[in-house]
C-alpha cells in the first residue's frame, strides 16, 4: 500500500484549490444530496480521495496519524471569514488534569490536522469551492502557540481548582472548552447521560491559521 504522508496529502490537495468539491464528488461517485437527504460526510470523503487516501485511516511512516478537516468559510460584507468554530478533540477530565499542553491530546490533534478551507454558499448549495489547504507547523516557542498554550493552561487550572462543570466556552482567546452534547435521559436505558465538553478552535484561530498560510 502506498503511504501518503501528511506533506504528500497537502501537496495533492493543493492541486484542487479553486475547484468545486460537489463536481468532484459526482465525478468519484460520492453521494451529496442526490437521495434527497444530505450525506453529512461527503466533503470529508471527497477530500480524502483528493489527498490520495482510499479510506479514513491515513498512516505516516512514523506511525502517527493525521486528520483532514473541512472548515467552512462564507462571505460577510464581501470578505470570506470562518462560518463557525472548529472542534479539535473531546475533553477527558483525567487526561486534562494529568498532562500539560505539549503532552496533551489537544496539542497532538492540532499539530496533526490538515485544514481545508471550503467556501459555504448556503444549505444544500450546488457548489463548494476548495479555497486553501494548510497545517499548523510551528515551533513550540512561536507566539501563537504560546497563546494557545496559555488558554489550555487556564482551562486546565480551572478544571483542577473548580471542577469539570466550571468549564465554559467563554474562557480562552484562541481555544475554548465548550459543551458538546447536552446530556439528558437515554431513551433506551432511562439513565442520565453526562454532559460532555470538547476543545474548539475559535473562529479567530481558524482565520489566523489560514492568514499565516497565505
Amino acid at each position: 500500500m502506498k503511504i501518503i504522508t501528511r506533506a504528500i496529502a497537502i501537496k495533492n490537495l493543493k492541486k484542487y484549490i479553486g475547484q468545486d468539491l460537489r463536481t468532484l464528488a459526482l465525478k468519484y461517485g460520492i453521494t451529496t444530496y442526490e437521495t434527497g437527504k444530505q450525506n453529512k460526510g461527503w466533503k470529508g470523503l471527497v477530500l480524502e480521495r483528493l489527498a490520495g487516501l482510499q479510506n479514513n485511516v491515513s498512516k505516516a511512516p512514523n506511525g502517527l496519524t493525521y486528520e483532514l478537516k473541512s472548515v467552512a468559510f462564507h462571505k460577510v460584507k464581501g470578505k470570506l471569514v470562518p462560518k463557525e468554530t472548529m472542534a479539535i478533540t473531546m475533553i477527558n477530565p483525567a487526561e486534562l488534569k494529568q498532562h500539560d499542553f505539549f503532552e496533551s491530546h489537544a496539542w497532538a490533534k492540532l499539530k496533526a490536522i490538515v485544514f481545508c478551507a471550503v467556501e459555504w454558499n448556503g444549505q444544500n448549495a450546488k457548489n463548494a469551492k476548495l479555497l486553501e489547504v494548510t497545517s499548523l507547523d510551528f515551533a513550540e516557542d512561536d507566539e501563537l502557540i504560546k497563546e494557545i498554550k496559555a488558554d489550555y493552561d487556564f482551562i486546565r487550572a480551572k478544571l483542577i481548582k473548580e471542577g469539570f462543570d466550571a468549564l465554559t466556552g467563554k474562557d480562552g482567546k484562541w481555544i475554548q472548552a465548550r459543551t458538546k452534547g447536552t446530556g439528558g435521559i437515554n431513551p433506551r436505558t432511562g439513565e442520565r447521560r453526562p454532559i460532555t465538553r470538547a476543545f474548539y478552535a475559535r473562529t479567530g484561530l481558524v482565520r489566523k491559521i489560514f492568514e499565516i498560510a497565505s
